[in-house]
C-alpha cells in the first residue's frame, strides 16, 4: 500500500483531484492514470484525438468513505460506472441520484455536482474525465448535456465495456508515450461511448415501441368512429408531443395521418370484399362527408374508391 500520493493533473489542479493517504481516506487506491502535461498538449492538438479523450481514469474497489464535491463543476466530462456496492450523484439542484450495481452516470462539464459511496456498501466504480470538441455531441443523444444521465448496463453488456474500459486504461498507463496508441484510445472511447449510448436508445426504442404499439390497437379498435390527438396521448398515457415524436420515428407518418391511413385500407379491404356503397363505406369509417374520403382515398392510393373497385385483383 502507497503511504502516501498526491495527485495533479494536467492542468495543475488539485483541488478537484484525488489525494490519498492512508491516514485520510480508507478506500483503496486500485488504477488511476492522470495524463502529464505534454501529452495532454499532444492529444488536445492533434486532428485524431483533439475531438474526443481521456483526460484521467481509475478504478477504486469497495470505496469506503468516498466522496466529492465540486461546486462550480468540473472542466471535464465524467463518466462513472458502478460494478458494484452503491454510490449517489447530488446535482445542482440538491436532487440526489442513487447508484447501484451496472449503472453508468454521465456528468456534464461545468455543472455543480457532488457523490460519495454508500456508508453500508460503498461502491467499486470505474470512471474516467474526458474532453474534446465532440463529447457535448455524444451527451446530446442521451439528453445529458446539461444534467446528469443515468444508463442501466446490461450483465450481458458489462464484458464488453469492461474490456473497452481496461483497453483504454492499460494503452495509457504504459504507451501514452506513442501517438499512435492515444490515436487507439481516442477511437476506443468513441467506441464506448457509442456502445453505452446505444444500450440507452435500445431501452428506450423498446419503451417507445410499446407506446406506438398500445396506440396503433387503440387506432385499429376505433376505425369506424373518429379519435383526436388527444383521445390517443390520454389512452397511451403520454404527451401529445413526445406520441408525434414517437410516431415520426418509428412509422414515418403522425398519429393522425397513420390512422387516416389505416382507414384508408380499411375501406380498400370493404370495397374488395363487400357490395357496400362508397357512401355506406365512407360513413361507416367515420367520414361525415364523403367527398373528402374519396379524395383522401386518391390521394393515398392514386386512384378513385370506384376505380380501385373495378381494378382485379388475387
Amino acid at each position: 500500500m502507497i503511504d502516501y500520493i498526491l495527485i495533479i493533473d494536467a492542468r495543475g489542479l488539485t483541488k478537484d483531484r484525488w489525494i490519498m493517504d492512508q491516514m485520510t481516506t480508507s478506500f483503496d487506491w486500485e488504477k488511476l492514470y492522470v495524463l502529464p502535461h505534454y501529452v495532454l498538449d499532444e492529444v488536445k492538438s492533434h486532428p485524431l484525438t483533439r475531438e474526443a479523450y481521456i483526460t484521467d481514469i481509475g478504478c477504486f474497489h469497495q470505496a469506503h468513505n468516498h466522496f466529492r464535491e465540486r461546486p462550480t463543476g468540473c472542466d471535464t466530462y465524467i463518466f462513472i460506472y458502478c460494478a458494484g456496492g452503491a454510490g449517489w450523484v447530488q446535482t445542482k439542484d440538491n436532487e440526489r441520484i442513487r447508484i447501484t450495481e451496472r449503472q453508468f452516470i454521465f456528468i456534464p462539464a461545468g455543472i455543480p455536482h457532488a457523490y460519495g459511496a454508500d456508508d453500508e456498501n460503498p461502491w467499486t466504480i470505474y470512471w474516467f474525465h474526458l474532453s474534446g470538441t465532440q463529447i457535448a455531441d455524444f451527451l446530446l443523444l442521451l439528453d445529458a448535456e446539461a444534467s446528469p444521465s443515468l444508463v442501466i448496463l446490461p450483465a450481458r453488456d458489462e464484458t464488453k465495456f469492461l474490456e473497452l474500459y481496461h483497453q483504454c486504461y492499460d494503452l495509457l498507463s504504459s504507451k501514452s508515450y506513442s501517438l499512435v496508441h492515444l490515436v487507439e484510445v481516442s477511437q476506443t472511447i468513441r467506441y464506448l461511448l457509442s456502445f453505452v449510448i446505444s444500450i440507452a436508445a435500445r431501452r428506450e426504442d423498446s419503451k417507445s415501441q410499446g407506446h406506438i404499439e398500445k396506440a396503433i390497437r387503440y387506432l385499429s379498435e376505433h376505425l369506424e368512429s373518429s379519435v383526436t390527438l388527444d383521445d390517443i396521448g390520454r389512452h397511451v398515457q403520454v404527451s401529445k408531443q413526445h406520441l408525434n415524436f414517437m410516431f415520426k420515428q418509428s412509422t414515418g407518418y403522425s398519429p393522425v395521418d397513420y390512422y387516416l391511413r389505416m382507414k384508408i385500407q380499411r375501406a380498400g379491404q370493404m370495397l374488395d370484399l363487400s357490395n357496400a356503397s362508397i357512401k355506406e363505406i365512407s360513413t361507416m369509417l367515420g367520414f361525415k362527408d364523403p367527398y373528402y374520403f374519396s379524395r383522401l382515398f386518391k390521394k393515398m392510393n392514386g386512384c378513385s374508391p370506384s376505380e380501385y373497385r373495378n381494378q382485379p385483383k388475387g
